[in-house]
């Protein structure tokens, strides 16, 4: 009995830490298992018959594959460009010292605490007072707004935690400003930049709220299809969708890992 209470001791963070994961992935499970679910009608969610179509045919309804499509777009566009000006922030606050940086600091949050309804509606205001037409750009522009702060906070605390006696050895050895970059710290910064990037698309392909607000009558982006088909029922090859995006993120992050894992070994 002591026995059985001593390994129970030793094993119970790893148990309790088992069911939290299981806990976080079982939404994904069931999407993924409703991805080969013949509903038995449209308004049903029951798995009711195992079928392939869903995956053989996943533009079966009319416009899905087209929103999914604006929806990749936008991700990518404010993604390039949030992880961009984000990167560059997150070097600036963390190497140098300047006026207002504590400010900055405290700014940077604001976006991440902000309600997206204040935001949404924040921004709608001022596109409206601009003249700017609602449309592909504006929603960009806003997805840009709250992707920048999720890049810095990522990539800061990947900086924070580099060595910076690495780079002096480079500069040691006569390499240059760049090669140092470059060579020593790129490589290292690296997957802090690819962890925000992957946030930043997740996030935007993902927002509803602040796109409702400011992407107009005519762009439909895959959450607003979503919201708009709950109302009629939603398809099937939604799941899909949802479990083939789950899948090629999980891909990216293993490559990612199984390249820095190789990087180290050599």
């Amino acid at each position: 009995m002591a026995r059985v209470g001593r390994w129970v001791a030793e094993r119970w963070v790893f148990a309790l830490a088992l069911l939290v994961l299981g806990y976080l992935f079982l939404p994904i499970a069931v999407v993924a298992a409703l991805s080969f679910n013949r509903p038995s009608n449209r308004l049903s969610y029951d798995f009711h018959e195992f079928t392939l179509d869903n995956w053989l045919n996943p533009c079966g309804p009319g416009a899905m594959c087209s929103s999914v499509w604006l929806s990749v777009q936008i991700g990518l566009i404010s993604t390039l460009i949030a992880t961009l000006l984000g990167t560059l922030m997150a070097f600036a606050m963390v190497r140098h010292r300047f006026r207002g940086r504590a400010a900055t600091n405290l700014l940077i949050f604001l976006p991440m605490a902000t309600p997206e309804v204040v935001m949404g509606s924040s921004l709608l205001a001022l596109f409206v007072g601009a003249g700017i037409p609602l449309g592909f750009w504006t929603v960009v522009i806003a997805h840009v707004m709250f992707c920048v702060s999720f890049v810095v906070v990522t990539v800061k605390a990947r900086l924070a935690g580099l060595d910076s006696r690495l780079e002096e050895a480079a500069m040691d050895l006569y390499a240059s400003e760049w090669q140092t970059f470059r060579r020593i710290t790129l490589p290292l910064v690296f997957p802090g930049i690819l962890a925000a990037a992957l946030l930043s698309f997740s996030l935007s392909f993902d927002d509803f709220i602040i796109t409702n607000f400011n992407a107009g009558s005519s762009n439909v982006t895959f959450p607003m299809y979503v919201w708009g088909a709950a109302q009629r029922g939603i398809p099937p090859q939604v799941n899909v969708i949802g479990t083939a995006m789950f899948v090629i993120s999980l891909l990216l992050v293993l490559a990612s890992s199984v390249r820095r894992r190789r990087g180290v070994a050599a």
